[in-house]
């Protein structure tokens, strides 16, 4: 591995990684649905999360010039009484969105190796322009000052942001596992990282799992299920939090605290070792775990279990059914939780934006299942922040599945915008929605 801090030449060499100065395993998303990506038919109406109060179907406003496929319909979301949603604009693929310092709106798409800049123009679309490109299926973003990070399938790249510019590009961390890697002969099902920067300095990164029960990650050099960290300033990379299946949401709380929502595994069997479809429906819950130095989240040897909130760990009978791979039942329990296959993939917190009782919490982009009869729902969930710790999932934004199980849209990432807006990407429409609450 080869480490130096980002502003300095020093480097170091350590086998495997080098370091200078992140969902289930589904098919590739599409910018439109077509009938070879769309889900299994459902009677079963999709339904907001149990906590959720006080929302109304509204109809999502497109301008004409942006009203494409899925979007040349009429449509109508599921969000709190008096707020709007509308497009905003237009993305193929659209993945992660993060905020520049001068109020832009950065979203990635890792599938033309992209990162878009949305400029707000007043009354106005906004200007929507190249930021970067020729990237390795670019995911995660994040800012410390004016420096921004972002995340390739094989490197963590460190840029100055100046005058609207992304310049003076450097790696801070390189040989990262992807379908590339020699040992894994194209077979790597969560190759798409992201990365978050602590209040300290610190740098985060996430590294998916091969696949779905692959646990030859663990003792992978670097090892893969992990989330990985370098201190303030540079350093070796090292595991902050391992059993981390795929850790595609990463961000940091209110408090400081480094949190991560986790893509369990898919057809666990039940504790008498069958595969069972109404047990696989439901188990395992995905993870919104609080990641504090050395935490193990059990994957693929223990899967977390009940909820929604406080979950206890149980054996996963395939690979570790008489607890001779782990103590599972030794394991800290997982903090919060979604519905089994929920597939959670952008995390961010807001702070002061929103009005109550969304002022303070986090925002989760649920992709929805995409092997679950009857399928799991996408939508923007929001966990209310109290006392260091998350509350139970509510729907922020729901109404993107038809009873039958047809879908035309499934949310990314949320990010909450200077303006005081609730900004969504849509890999699945291809777009950026704007949802506004009362008065702004």
């Amino acid at each position: 591995m080869r480490i130096c801090p980002a502003g300095n030449g020093l480097v170091v060499v350590i086998a495997g990684l080098t370091v200078l100065a992140g969902c289930s395993d589904e098919p590739p998303p599409s910018s439109a649905p077509s009938p070879t990506d769309a889900p299994p038919a459902s009677t079963r109406p999709a339904e907001p999360a149990p906590a959720s109060a006080n929302l109304a179907p509204v109809a999502v406003h497109v301008p004409d010039d942006l009203a494409q496929a899925p979007l040349d319909q009429p449509r109508q979301a599921l969000i709190p009484e008096g707020w709007t949603m509308s497009v905003w604009a237009r993305i193929p693929k659209a993945r992660l969105a993060a905020w520049t310092p001068d109020g832009a709106l950065l979203v990635s798409v890792p599938s033309s190796g992209q990162i878009v800049k949305l400029t707000p123009k007043a009354g106005a679309a906004p200007e929507q322009s190249t930021l970067l490109d020729g990237l390795d299926q670019p995911h995660g973003m994040a800012f410390a000052g004016s420096t921004l990070y972002v995340a390739e399938s094989d490197q963590i790249d460190a840029y100055d942001y100046a005058d609207g510019n992304a310049v003076n590009r450097r790696t801070f961390v390189d040989g990262l596992p992807d379908a590339r890697s020699s040992d894994l002969r194209g077979a790597y099902a969560h190759a798409l990282k992201s990365v978050a920067v602590g209040p300290d300095g610190a740098v985060y990164f996430s590294i998916g799992s091969t696949g779905n029960i692959s646990a030859a990650d663990r003792d992978a050099d670097p090892p893969r299920a992990t989330i990985m960290r370098i201190p303030p300033g540079g350093g070796p990379a090292e595991p902050f939090a391992t059993g981390v299946r795929n850790g595609t949401g990463l961000a940091v709380a209110p408090d400081g605290s480094i949190w991560t929502a986790v893509n369990n595994r898919d057809n666990v069997p039940d504790p008498n070792g069958n595969v069972d479809v109404e047990y696989v429906n439901e188990h395992p819950p995905e993870s919104l775990a609080r990641l504090t130095p050395g935490r193990e989240l059990g994957w693929p040897f223990c899967n977390p279990d009940g909820g929604p909130a406080n979950l206890p760990f149980i054996r996963d009978m395939s690979t570790n059914s008489d607890g001779s791979r782990m103590d599972c039942a030794a394991l800290p329990p997982v903090e919060q939780s979604m519905g089994a296959h929920a597939a959670p993939l952008g995390l961010s917190f807001t702070s002061g934006v929103l009005p109550t009782p969304y002022e303070e919490g986090a925002l989760v982009g649920i992709h929805g299942s995409w092997n679950r009869q009857p399928p799991r729902a996408p939508e923007v969930s929001f966990f209310r922040w109290r006392d260091g710790t998350l509350g139970d999932q509510q729907t922020l934004v729901g109404g993107f599945q038809a009873d039958d199980g047809s879908r035309w849209g499934r949310p990314v990432a949320a990010v909450t915008g200077p303006d005081g807006a609730v900004y969504v990407t849509d890999d699945y429409a291809g777009a950026v929605y704007r949802l506004v609450p009362p008065g702004r």
